[in-house]
């Protein structure tokens, strides 16, 4: 009867290996050389960094990617910017699940104009609005329209 051969190699890395290898993976830190503003063009910072002492990563630049993102383009968990993508959005346009800016798009926005789940705004489009002018699913303001019809009998 032949032998049967074991495919790959043993994996000879200890625990403690195995476990900084992995840290070192779900850990990036990315900036780029080239400034605008005094700002770097792209920072990029995900992931927990003991050396900075930092529990999540902070990226802060023109384009800033991040746990937490500040820039004038920011994608994060928490983001603000002129641009602003992520789970709480804050900036002039910002589009989240939490979402704060002069436009604002997601499941609870407030803004200007303001677009989701739950819409707070001066123009607020949503399942429940409320706002000068509002439409949705549930709304409430001076103009509004609901999915509501509302016949008149003579």
């Amino acid at each position: 009867m032949p032998k049967r051969e074991v495919a790959g190699p043993r994996n000879l890395e200890t625990p403690d290996q195995q476990q900084s290898r992995m840290k070192a993976r779900s850990t990036v830190r990315r900036r780029s050389q080239q400034t605008w503003f005094s700002l770097p063009l792209i920072d990029i910072a995900s992931g927990p960094d003991p050396e900075r002492g930092e529990k999540h990563g902070r990226a802060r630049g023109i384009i800033a990617i991040g746990d937490e993102a500040r820039g004038w383009l920011a994608l994060g968990r928490k983001a603000s910017g002129v641009i602003a993508l992520g789970g709480r959005a804050r900036g002039i346009v910002a589009l989240g699940g939490q979402a704060a800016g002069v436009i604002a798009v997601g499941g609870m926005a407030v803004g200007l104009i303001a677009m989701g789940g739950m819409a707070l705004g001066a123009v607020a489009v949503g399942g429940l609005s409320l706002g000068l002018i509002a439409a949705g699913g549930r709304s409430v303001g001076v103009v509004s329209a609901d999915h509501r019809r509302r016949s008149r009998t003579s």
